[in-house]
């Protein structure tokens, strides 16, 4: 079933693209009418995922393109004794499937961290990009780009870093990033992971990440309860983190 489990659900009508909430966003670069329209076309609908499941499995053919419109999920790899490293973290606006719609399959799972909801492409829809409006395959270009930098920030993390820098490193990545996705209340953003996704995140033991989060908050540089995340210096946590990514521009949505 894996990443076919779209196709064992109902797919929702299609919300119109012109009103997707995303595309409201600053972060979010403009389309113009024919563009969106074009994106309305290759979208075959909705489906929900609950949290916990599966929204693609590793090995799955025939994949179709995503686009998470609500909810949290994350992308990870895990070895046969159940060992779990956990890729990266996907946020409204993120777009999964990619590899699995270039290469045939997918080479790692996906699981739906809160309750989601995703938007369904066609299967064709990169190589008809590609022909018919190709600023638009520039722009899934450059997501995939984006998606590698962030990537190599992880590999940094988990070679390099140490776990206060690690863990500081995710909660300014994270923060930023929910923020970005229009999240922020107030001073918060919501924060579903729990120590052990953070561990399998980072490299790290659930009980060294308890041991920074707490260093964390006695020196007051996070408020972090009841699912949301707070931070109380920015600038001071990114010189914890040694962390100073520098801001993207405008990114596509597909």
């Amino acid at each position: 079933m894996g990443s076919l489990l779209w196709k064992a659900k109902r797919l929702e009508p299609k919300l119109p693209c012109r009103a997707c909430p995303l595309r409201r966003l600053p972060e979010i670069k403009p389309l113009n009418r024919e563009q969106i329209d074009w994106i309305q076309q290759r979208k075959l609908g909705q489906f929900r995922v609950s949290a916990g499941g599966a929204i693609a499995s590793a090995g799955a053919a025939d994949e179709r393109l995503f686009t998470l419109l609500e909810g949290w999920a994350f992308r990870h790899k895990t070895l046969p004794d159940g060992r779990r490293q956990i890729l990266n973290i996907l946020l409204p606006g993120d777009l999964i499937g990619l590899q699995g719609e270039l290469m045939g399959t997918l080479q790692y799972d996906v699981e739906a961290l809160t309750d989601t909801n995703l938007c369904v492409f066609r299967r064709d829809t990169m190589l008809a990009m590609y022909q018919d409006h190709p600023t638009l395959g520039l722009d899934v270009t450059w997501l995939a780009a984006h998606s590698e930098r962030l990537s190599d920030d992880v590999l940094l993390s988990i070679g390099r870093r140490t776990a206060l820098e690690r863990v500081a490193m995710l909660l300014v990545h994270l923060f930023r990033r929910a923020a970005s996705a229009g999240l922020r209340e107030g001073d918060t953003v919501p924060f579903p992971l729990t120590q052990p996704h953070l561990a399998d995140a980072l490299g790290l033991s659930t009980v060294h990440v308890n041991r920074v989060l707490q260093r964390l908050r006695k020196q007051q540089l996070i408020r972090l309860s009841e699912g949301r995340l707070a931070i109380g210096d920015l600038r001071a946590l990114r010189r914890v983190a040694a962390y100073w990514e520098q801001p993207a521009p405008v990114r596509p949505l597909l």
